[in-house]
């Protein structure tokens, strides 16, 4: 009998190997990719952060001196609250147009498949594209919107890319437009997952359009919500194509956020080390407000 018993548990016991065998044959190649395209990368950038490198001579040791250098550099504190300022806006009006798109695309309209598509296909669009277009738009003397503003009484209208104040506004309104679509799709789908129930028992009981707004609609898409947020904050931060493809962090360093500051410090100035740590700085600032993105969003469920 206990013989017997051993030798079920040992084929137990090598069933359990195999399984676990193919288990890890199954994630093998996704843990390889994450190994090589981001846990070294990131382990190297670590070890940059302390190194001052201009990727031809050898590597030496400065410890947080990389961090004092770009804390005391203008262009650095620039970027910085460059990147905040677009944060902000870009994230918040984004969201706003998102939720009002699909709101308004939701209902039974005529050509809302054509609508939906129109609004969505600038997120698919090339942004060299993109670039090339807006810069048109908003030339400063020729463009159409400039144009418009002085047809409609505005005799000095924004000098838009070509003007230190006003070119980072011209790229969160390009931003804007290019992400709403996007997260209009992520909006329209909780919608459609809103029971119609709902509405129409406070319907019955004689709640308006706006109550059944806020009393059903956004509670319903918190989820949704905050996936938006998430994203957008995270996108927003480390935007680099948009604003390089528009003004290339000009004029000047106007429009020169932290990812912006970190591609002129490798491929301007092979100031590795400094890029490496303006890289962990950004780094650190995403996480921190992811966290605080988090638990604001427990609070907010628990609430509700």
């Amino acid at each position: 009998m206990a013989k017997e018993k051993t030798l079920a548990e040992a084929k137990a016991s090598s069933l359990r190997r195999k399984n676990a065998l193919i288990g890890y044959t199954f994630i093998l190649p996704n843990f390889l990719g994450f190994a090589i395209f981001i846990l070294i990368p990131v382990v190297f950038t670590l070890v940059l952060s302390v190194m001052k490198w201009d990727g031809f001579t050898a590597m030496e040791f400065v410890g947080l001196n990389n961090f004092k250098n770009i804390f005391t550099d203008y262009r650095f504190s620039s970027a910085f609250w460059k990147t905040i300022l677009y944060v902000v806006f870009s994230v918040v009006l984004t969201l706003l147009a998102s939720l009002g798109l699909a709101c308004a695309l939701n209902k039974k309209i005529r050509g809302r498949d054509a609508f939906r598509a129109a609004i969505f296909f600038p997120y698919v669009a090339s942004m060299i594209a993109i670039g090339a277009v807006w810069k048109q738009l908003f030339e400063q003397n020729y463009g159409p919107i400039n144009n418009f503003l002085r047809g409609i009484g505005i005799a000095n209208p924004p000098g838009w890319f070509a003007s230190t104040d006003w070119a980072i506004w011209g790229v969160i309104i390009v931003s804007i437009w290019k992400f709403m679509g996007y997260y209009m799709l992520i909006y329209l789908a909780g919608l459609q997952d809103i029971p119609a129930q709902l509405y129409e028992a406070a319907t019955l009981d004689g709640a308006t359009g706006t109550q059944r707004f806020f009393k059903i609609t956004l509670p319903m898409l918190t989820p949704s919500t905050f996936f938006v947020f998430i994203m957008l904050t995270i996108n927003s931060f480390k935007s680099f194509d948009l604003i390089f493809a528009l003004t290339e962090g000009g004029p000047g360093i106007s429009t020169t956020l932290l990812a912006n500051y970190i591609y002129d410090q490798t491929f301007k100035y092979w100031n590795y080390g400094s890029s490496a740590a303006a890289s962990v700085v950004l780094f650190v600032i995403v996480l921190a407000v992811t966290v605080i993105q988090f638990r604001g969003e427990k609070k907010f469920t628990d609430y509700l």
